[in-house]
């Protein structure tokens, strides 16, 4: 028999969690929550798919500012 997840460890909590773990704002309430309900490889691949478009988002930045800077 599978194991049905509990309200609050779909994809918009994990990806909530994740994004307010990496401001260091996460809630007492949702970090017991998340170790109690959630599985560590939803909040790695999160933590990682975030860290990319972080990564990607400064790039794009960096490189369009040095575009208009040089013009």
């Amino acid at each position: 028999m599978q194991k049905k997840r509990e309200k609050g460890t779909g994809v918009k909590a994990i990806l909530q969690s994740a994004f307010a773990s990496a401001f260091g704002v996460q809630s007492k309430k949702n970090l017991s929550r998340d170790f109690n309900q959630g599985r560590p490889a939803d909040f790695i691949i999160a933590g990682i798919i975030g860290t990319v478009l972080f990564v990607t988002v400064l790039v794009v930045i960096v490189k369009t500012i040095l575009t208009v800077s040089a013009s």
